[in-house]
């Protein structure tokens, strides 16, 4: 058993200090019931530029959001998902305040991070964030954290 244990802990250093992976971004999946209308919200809301699926022409809608990161919308006849603020898409840009101004002339409302209509969150580390949601009510986060 003493041996066992050793091994775990001799494996589990190993891991521990691996090299870094030097993750980057890929993508963020959403499985959506009305492809068309969730599509065109974050084509024409948040203006992110659809690209062509590699392989499946319809089913799916794919959104470049910035260099290679995308969103990928999966169209199913049901969806059973319980929308939580906390589960969400987070975009960033140094232009909210701009993003805010449209959303109002739009009358697209939005919220701050307790729940405030059409107000903006002012995180402590002084990021600004707002909290919209989709047709099908996935939420969005856009914030102004530099990158």
């Amino acid at each position: 058993m003493k041996k066992v244990i050793a091994l775990s802990f001799l494996l589990y250093g190993c891991f521990a200090s691996a090299q870094s992976y030097d993750f980057t971004y890929d993508h963020y999946s959403l499985i959506v019931k009305d492809l068309e209308k969730v599509g065109a919200f974050y084509e024409k809301v948040l203006n992110l530029e659809e690209i062509p699926h590699p392989s499946a022409p319809t089913g799916f809608k794919w959104f470049r959001i910035q260099g290679n990161s995308q969103l990928h919308l999966i169209g199913k006849d049901s969806v059973a998902l319980k929308h939580s603020k906390s589960v969400h898409l987070c975009l960033s840009t140094q232009k909210l305040d701009d993003l805010v101004a449209s959303l109002k002339q739009n009358n697209i409302t939005f919220w701050d991070w307790p729940g405030k209509e059409n107000a903006i969150t002012l995180r402590a580390d002084g990021v600004r964030q707002i909290y919209l949601k989709d047709p099908e009510n996935n939420w969005v986060e856009i914030n102004d954290a530099p990158h």
